[in-house]
């Protein structure tokens, strides 16, 4: 993809350390000892591109337990260790997590070269404010855990950015739009630094039916950003004790009314209870 006048490119540039990003990445992963690897069949291709011959072993969910305690102690005889994930950013919706918390709690150090992370790049072109935002990671694979944890965000102000598979897609596009509302903004990034990326925003209802309009445009891995809630200013209102005990006086009984009112205000029970006797 070349550079064209009609296009808008948003480029992160390194903070601190000048040393080109990709270069630091294959320098640090041609020094270390060994590789963690979310897929060392996928990983492998990245290190035969960068003619790197550091051994590499696996490091998923469903071996953390047994790799992070081996990981560690290598770490401890003072060998270098270096995570990567299939794509982007290790821990974010990768594995990784246990591996960090073991480390930092054996105080080894942890550092960073910092990357490709896909909500972020998807945030940066999203056209939705990113002063604030909610990372959500994948929603819930099943339809009522997936529309219980919508209805959950639903007053969220904040941005929200989610990631989806090919085959949830459109369910997840139509419970975001009948959830949070036919209306509200989304912007849909598709393949992210791919041969075939692609984004759109568009209220969700119609997001739903451009979705619907061509299989290629459901295949992929994606992110979905999603404008925030309106926020809805509410005007404190100052009710006095009397006010309020008149009111309930008038559909209840004395005691009922004084402890209602105690509670709704945070008074005393008795001072509430001698009031409203003033009152009748």
């Amino acid at each position: 993809m070349t550079a064209t006048p009609a296009m808008l490119w948003i480029v992160a540039t390194p903070i601190g350390n000048l040393e080109d990003v990709a270069a630091r990445a294959a320098r640090v992963l041609s020094e270390v000892a060994v590789i963690a690897a979310e897929d060392t069949r996928h990983s492998a291709r990245l290190s035969e591109h960068l003619a790197i011959g550091t051994p590499m072993l696996s490091l998923h969910e469903h071996n953390e337990a047994e790799r992070v305690p081996q990981l560690i102690g290598r770490l401890q005889a003072g060998e270098a260790v270096a995570l990567i994930s299939d794509a982007g950013t290790p821990l974010i919706s990768d594995p990784g997590f246990a591996l960090v918390r073991a480390a930092r709690a054996e105080g080894i150090e942890v550092r960073c070269v910092p990357g490709a992370c896909a909500a972020v790049a998807a945030l940066s072109v999203a056209g939705l404010p990113s002063d604030r935002f909610v990372f959500e990671g994948f929603l819930p694979a099943r339809a009522a855990g997936r529309r219980a944890r919508l209805a959950e965000l639903a007053d969220e102000t904040r941005t929200l950015l989610f990631y989806e598979s090919s085959h949830r897609i459109a369910a997840a596009v139509a419970d975001i739009a009948a959830t949070l509302g036919e209306q509200r903004p989304v912007t849909l990034c598709r393949e992210l630094t791919k041969l075939h990326e692609q984004s759109v925003q568009l209220p969700a209802e119609a997001l739903g039916q451009w979705l619907a309009v061509d299989a290629n445009r459901r295949r992929g891995e994606f992110v979905l950003v999603v404008g925030g809630a309106a926020v809805v200013e509410r005007h404190a209102v100052e009710v006095t004790l009397d006010a309020l005990l008149t009111e309930l006086l008038a559909v209840t009984g004395t005691k009922s009314a004084a402890g209602a009112a105690a509670r709704l205000l945070g008074v005393s029970r008795n001072a509430a209870y001698a009031r409203a006797l003033e009152l009748q």
